[in-house]
């Protein structure tokens, strides 16, 4: 099965390979998101590329910045490829509006070791794993090398926002949230928490990078809940990192999956994209096609790349 690891071309600029996406400069100075099938799991990227997931993530995004266009705008411009997508040039705002509806993950492991107050939230004694909050809440935190929350009087005060600016982020992020939450319910889905980034295109906030995808966002099982708030299984790349902690060896985690695990992640991707958009993945039933072909067959086809 043919899969995308890494993208690269003369014809276009480089501007940045991230864990996931890899991005070039488009001949008209826009850019060009490339969402890979690299996964990272523990700050690193795995050898195994996981089949369809770029197209997956892509798709997903796609989907959701449809949706919400009308509480915000977005960046894209248009999706030139099931891996691709063409994008307007904003300027990122280096935060990360992080809105959980549940106690879970690194949050549940401060609130075990005594922790109450999270980016300024504080919540109260006596809350069990998996238990939802009252309402929405909002953990900023900032985008550098290693991520840290932050309160919101303190992104103001560091410079990262204007108060303005971050109020305005604030209403959106949530609003966005709702949106989220209500579609995926009808799905039997829990969206638990995610992340959303915003950035400055002629000075007007838009919704940038991705939006509700298994890579920034945490999915429940709405059935899987109902039986166990406290085990329900995560829809997303849960399933890789718990084999990869099962499978650590002298402290170190595997950095390549087998054939039967990377199947099986495909298929989660696959289900979790059929689930939320309703029909499946176009380019789901490919088993051979030589992904990177397509990718710059339909580059050239939309005027950004000029043919070998």
């Amino acid at each position: 099965m043919n899969t995308l690891n890494q993208f690269d071309t003369p014809q276009l600029q480089l501007l940045h390979r991230g864990k996931v996406r890899d991005s070039f400069r488009a001949p008209n100075g826009e850019r060009i998101i490339v969402v890979t099938d690299r996964l990272s799991a523990f700050d690193s990227v795995l050898e195994t590329p996981i089949a369809h997931k770029g197209a997956v993530l892509n798709g997903l995004a796609n989907f959701w910045f449809e949706k919400t266009k009308d509480i915000i705008p977005n960046h894209v411009i248009e999706l030139v490829d099931a891996n691709a997508m063409l994008v307007k040039e904003a300027e990122p705002i280096r935060v990360e509006m992080v809105v959980r509806a549940y106690l879970t993950g690194s949050m549940w492991r401060g609130y075990q070791a005594g922790q109450r107050t999270f980016s300024g939230v504080t919540v109260p004694d006596g809350m069990t794993k998996h238990q939802p909050f009252p309402e929405f809440i909002l953990t900023p935190t900032t985008k550098e090398e290693s991520d840290r929350e932050i309160t919101p009087e303190n992104l103001v005060s560091e410079g990262w926002v204007s108060q303005e600016l971050y109020d305005q982020m604030a209403v959106k992020a949530l609003a966005l949230f709702k949106v989220g939450s209500n579609l995926l319910k009808e799905k039997g889905i829990i969206l638990v928490d995610t992340k959303y980034e915003f950035g400055l295109l002629n000075g007007e906030l838009i919704l940038i990078d991705e939006i509700h995808t298994p890579d920034s966002s945490r999915f429940w099982s709405a059935e899987d809940y109902a039986k166990n708030p406290e085990t329900a299984e995560q829809m997303d790349k849960e399933y890789v990192r718990q084999w990869l902690i099962a499978n650590k060896q002298d402290g170190k985690y595997p950095r390549a999956l087998t054939p039967e695990v990377s199947a099986e992640a495909s298929r989660r991707y696959l289900d979790i994209y059929e689930r939320i958009v309703g029909s499946p993945l176009p380019t789901g039933s490919e088993q051979t096609t030589d992904v990177t072909a397509r990718l710059v067959g339909n580059l050239v086809r939309a005027g950004l790349m000029t043919p070998n």
